[in-house]
């Protein structure tokens, strides 16, 4: 993990938060479906994974109190249940078209993915391989499901949302862009993180023994 509340993981967490919910980029894509996920790949992808590495194992840590209720499985059904409830079209509707809906989707969305990354990066040392162990399947069970809705969303035969289009894109067009950008984003990001902590329980044993 990082170094707590002191890394620079924290402010660079801040200043992806402030592009995705605030930035030129989503003027450019104005209401679109691609400039939804955007933003939404930021939150998860980027943001969630660097307050984890600043808050993992701090007083701040829900993951260190409760490790049981808030493990690395749990942790991913969670998300599962965020992310898929707020890409059925109702709720998605209702999210682009209320303010408070919005920030509940969006902080909905921070928070499972901030419990996953925090759930599956660990918590402390003591129980260092065995949580890494549950955090790849934790985050691999995320990537599959992020890449599946994602798949889903870039092949469905017809527009599932009330977007506009942008970019000289078809509503259709715009929906299975932004069903891409979830498939290698999302889907990349927590397979990588699932990945890099296979590759840390694989390299752990050889340095231990060297000790």
């Amino acid at each position: 993990m990082g170094r707590g509340l002191a890394s620079p993981a924290l402010p660079l967490a801040a200043l992806v938060l402030a592009l995705a919910w605030g930035g030129p980029l989503l003027l450019v894509f104005d209401r679109s479906f691609t400039g939804h996920m955007v933003m939404h790949m930021g939150v998860v992808a980027l943001a969630a994974p660097l307050l984890a590495i600043a808050l993992g194992g701090t007083r701040l840590d829900p993951t260190r109190r409760f490790p049981q209720l808030l493990g690395p499985v749990v942790a991913s059904g969670l998300e599962f249940i965020a992310i898929w409830g707020w890409h059925a079209p109702a709720p998605h509707q209702a999210a682009r078209g209320a303010f408070p809906m919005l920030v509940l989707e969006q902080g909905s969305f921070l928070l499972a993915a901030l419990l996953v990354w925090l759930s599956c990066l660990g918590a402390g040392a003591a129980d260092r391989r065995p949580r890494q162990a549950a955090g790849i399947v934790g985050l691999l069970l995320t990537s599959m499901h992020m890449t599946l809705l994602g798949a889903l969303i870039a092949l469905a035969p017809r527009p599932l949302y009330d977007h506009p289009a942008c970019l000289g894109l078809t509503q259709l067009e715009d929906q299975s862009l932004g069903g891409v950008v979830m498939l290698l984003a999302g889907g990349g990001a927590y397979l990588a993180g699932g990945l890099w902590l296979a590759a840390r329980l694989l390299r752990d044993p050889a340095e231990e023994a060297t000790r």
